[in-house]
């Protein structure tokens, strides 16, 4: 019996730009790092990590997929954004913060290829005042229940697929 081919949809090249502000937790980084993988999103890891991501640690944690993602660290925000731009010199990438405090919903704003989707480390989201200093461009995931906010890796999902969606770059790609 044959196996069926996976769904795909054609590649695009640096979609979306995942920007991790100080990520604490190994395993959401690794499931965002596999989800970047997916979708040919850069993964862009700034400030202090909460663990190693040298070949040994990555071989270790049995990321084998750490190979097929694009992956940059930056001591600072401003520094990825400034890298994601000087790279990109075609595009003029807008910056989205996602926060659980937010007022807007993500749905709300058109999300452009190669626009940066910044969220904050697990334990207490981005710095209140990069949030206040950058209000317009600060976004959450509505939820309908109490909890206070969405994993991380989960809430990265469903931003970079919303803004695959909205670009149109889903469309299965079919052998005919």
């Amino acid at each position: 019996m044959d196996t069926p081919e996976r769904l795909r949809a054609r590649p695009i090249q640096a979609p979306f730009h995942v920007v991790l502000v100080e990520p604490e937790i190994p395993p959401n980084t690794g499931n965002i790092a596999r989800l970047c993988g997916a979708t040919c999103a850069p993964l862009h890891l700034v400030g202090k990590l909460g663990f190693r991501i040298d070949e040994h640690a990555v071989r270790r944690a049995g990321l084998d997929y750490w190979h097929l993602v694009e992956v940059h660290t930056h001591d600072t925000l401003a520094e990825a954004e400034a890298f994601v731009r000087e790279s990109a010199p075609d595009r003029s990438p807008r910056t989205w913060l996602f926060s659980g405090k937010a007022e807007r919903s993500y749905l709300e704003v058109e999300l452009a290829l190669g626009d940066i989707l910044v969220f904050g480390k697990e334990s207490v989201g981005l710095p209140e005042e990069l949030l206040a200093e950058r209000q317009s461009e600060v976004v959450g995931i509505p939820t309908l229940g109490a909890v206070r906010s969405l994993n991380l890796a989960n809430s990265v999902s469903i931003a970079l697929f919303e803004g695959l969606r909205q670009n149109g770059a889903l469309a299965v790609q079919r052998d005919t």
